[in-house]
């Protein structure tokens, strides 16, 4: 049974190409629903379909309970749920067991860098494997998206400028986070196609315990990464209130709130992605995205 205002928001092309339209997955790896077709008036961006706050969530419910404009899944392709968002903003070192796996004391506030919103791609889409690094790596994240306007946000109302929820990969090169650089972390986190998103924004209704959901990845098939977000050192109220005190959230901003134990760099011998591997990241109600590095 779907929970009033439970949605699974998507973009996507079609089987022929064209514009990027908003549309509902009925359920995960389901039928869509054309939102764009439904309700022509709506923007085509995510951000700024978010923008519309309340209005334009109704108006995506109301389309999703008519029961028309259906496409098959096979007759899309999905792009990343936001694709032209203002901000993308990720914690470091914020799962208890990714300490421990590093032998690093646990964070005594949240450690903040960013990627470039050019790094995102669609969760089924190819990642880049650079000439300009030998040591790509993989972390499967959880991440949350803005839906409402805010600055110097309470923990006690944070989660009602969160709209809902995505899968999200933060690719890494290694070699140009930890030790070119000066040790900066931008550039190895933030090369073209490391941000694969998706495969589709779930709104915070459709979640039962956002801290307490399963999380993985698997390279090829073998499993690398199999947490819980139960081991989140800070919480999605402490990020939100946390980040807000340094710049203004807005509508279509990604959080990524870190990576479990498993990645490749921490491995004896490490191990790191090569082009032709396939990296598989998963959360228990949010769904699957599946990327060829080529």
């Amino acid at each position: 049974m779907r929970l009033a205002g439970a949605m699974r928001l998507v973009r996507f092309r079609g089987a022929t190409g064209g514009e990027p339209r908003l549309g509902l997955e009925e359920a995960a790896g389901g039928s869509l629903v054309d939102l764009s077709a439904a309700e022509p008036a709506l923007p085509r961006s995510m951000r700024a379909f978010l923008e519309s706050g309340q209005r334009g969530l109704a108006t995506a419910q109301r389309v999703l309970e008519s029961g028309q404009h259906r496409l098959p899944r096979e007759a899309v392709r999905l792009l990343a749920p936001v694709g032209d968002p203002e901000k993308v903003i990720c914690v470091g070192l914020n799962y208890r067991d990714h300490c421990l796996e590093q032998d690093v004391k646990i964070p005594k506030e949240p450690i903040i860098f960013s990627k470039f919103p050019s790094a995102i791609i669609g969760p089924f889409d190819d990642i880049v494997h650079p000439e300009e690094s030998n040591e790509v790596d993989w972390e499967v994240e959880l991440a949350a998206v803005i839906g409402k306007r805010g600055r110097y946000i309470e923990e006690s109302s944070a989660l009602d400028h969160i709209v809902g929820f995505t899968v999200a990969n933060d690719v890494s090169a290694r070699d140009w986070q930890m030790r070119r650089n000066g040790r900066q972390w931008l550039l190895g986190k933030t090369f073209d196609t490391f941000c694969p998103l998706g495969p589709a924004l779930v709104t915070k209704d459709a979640v039962a315990d956002i801290h307490n959901l399963s999380i993985r990845c698997s390279v090829n098939g073998r499993l690398m990464q199999d947490s819980s977000t139960s081991q989140l050192i800070f919480r999605l109220p402490k990020l939100i209130a946390w980040v807000s005190r340094f710049v203004t959230l807005v509508p279509g901003d990604i959080l990524l709130t870190g990576t479990p134990p498993g990645v490749g760099v921490f491995r004896k011998p490490p191990v790191f992605l090569k082009r032709g591997d396939e990296v598989r990241c998963e959360i228990e109600e949010l769904g699957t995205i599946c990327n060829k590095v080529v």
